[in-house]
């Protein structure tokens, strides 16, 4: 890894926006220095000169499933798919995410932990970096069952959490209520009991791993406050009569500190078929509903974080998550809070806050060059200049 710069006109740090030039002094794979204003590189230094480009952090992406290839029922084919076949959808589906700009990935969901022992055999610096939870616990025919994490009662429980532990997973992931694509599942009520989920999260706890819930219905968002988790993903809570997020229930989620990650965002040149559409319907999920969520969880302070549940479908392809950015700032959450949700608040939540996230002496270059000004032009996000893993441009 040799040593080169980038200049460019303006950088979004992972907090806030710097304008009137910078150059960002690379070497051994970190940054080594950010020089602000129109300063000349060291002598012997290669410059990549973006005169209209904005550096920001690279993108982390704190919601994907890397097993499931975005075609038609993609999770519900992995109950099919022989592991050897896996490892390439993987690695496929990395390298999407890459291209534009997402050099970090939570994987919250593979079939029977094929991320986990793909990760334990290949180390790789030019594929993002994977945090990862195994397959999902889940109950007994409960939703992503095919998954492999099936459990029953307060000891299954904690053993499968022990078993995620011995596994290598970075957290534990829970179904707490029932999902959309998995038919016989209710999203409007919880799977598991307080004392099943006060289980997991203690077992976790003790193993040193956080543990993120499943949660579309408002009563298992409720519960996952009153057992007090570390994250919850979607957050849509929903009843039977439809999904809102009520203010008080967005308080106390504040107040908590738990990282909410609400998984908008979705290809625009995608028709969503007329049966996964009836199928939102019936939960309530439209998108309305969806974005009116997010912007309650943005105007209590919630701590969100951005993910886009890539892998799901058609309209949820790899790599999508500058739309779930767009679709942030559509909901009226400032850009740079939309920003910082996808680089230096999703770092941390990884774990990977003192090295990933920001442009500062010391992190990684996980770097990301876009044309123009994200902060006032959030699609600036589809046009990437240049991406950089671990100090490479690989794009």
């Amino acid at each position: 890894m040799m040593k080169h710069a980038i200049r460019v006109a303006r950088m979004f740090d992972g907090e806030r926006l710097v304008n009137g030039g910078v150059l960002v002094l690379i070497d051994g794979g970190r940054i080594v220095d950010v020089q602000r204003g129109r300063t000349e590189a060291p002598e012997g230094w290669p410059v990549r000169e973006e005169p209209h480009g904005t550096v920001l952090p690279g993108l982390v992406d704190a919601h994907v499933h890397l097993c499931a290839d975005a075609g038609p029922d993609a999770l519900g084919r992995l109950a099919e798919c022989p592991e050897t076949d896996l490892d390439a959808v993987v690695e496929a589906s990395l390298r999407t995410h890459l291209t534009a700009g997402v050099t970090t990935v939570r994987d919250l969901g593979d079939r029977r932990d094929a991320v986990l022992r793909w990760r334990s055999r290949e180390v790789r610096d030019d594929l993002p970096t994977v945090v990862a939870s195994g397959a999902p616990v889940t109950t007994v025919g409960g939703h992503c069952w095919s998954m492999g994490g099936e459990v029953s009662g307060v000891d299954g429980i904690r053993e499968a959490v022990r078993l995620k532990a011995t596994a290598g997973a970075d957290l534990v992931k829970v179904m707490a209520s029932g999902g959309v694509f998995t038919p016989g599942t209710d999203t409007t009520r919880p799977q598991f009991t307080d004392q099943e989920l006060t289980a997991a999260l203690t077992r976790a706890h003790d193993l040193g791993l956080p543990v993120t819930v499943h949660a579309h219905a408002l009563n298992a968002v409720e519960q996952a406050l009153r057992v007090g988790v570390d994250g919850i993903e979607h957050c849509t809570c929903v009843t039977a009569t439809g999904a809102h997020v009520p203010d008080e229930v967005a308080d106390r989620l504040a107040t908590s500190g738990i990282a909410v990650c609400a998984t908008l965002g979705t290809d625009p040149a995608v028709v969503t078929p007329p049966e996964v559409v009836a199928m939102a319907a019936r939960a309530g999920l439209s998108e309305a509903a969806l974005r009116d969520g997010a912007a309650t969880l943005h105007r209590a302070g919630v701590r969100l974080v951005a993910g886009s549940d890539a892998g799901l479908g058609p309209a949820k392809p790899h790599g999508i998550l500058p739309e779930t950015l767009v679709e942030y700032v559509a909901c009226g959450i400032p850009a740079t809070a939309a920003l910082a949700a996808a680089t230096s608040v999703s770092a941390e939540v990884c774990g990977l806050g003192r090295r990933k996230g920001r442009v500062r002496v010391g992190f990684e270059a996980d770097l990301l060059v876009v044309d123009g000004d994200p902060t006032s032009d959030i699609t600036a996000l589809r046009r990437p200049l240049a991406v950089y893993r671990a100090g490479d441009a690989v794009s």
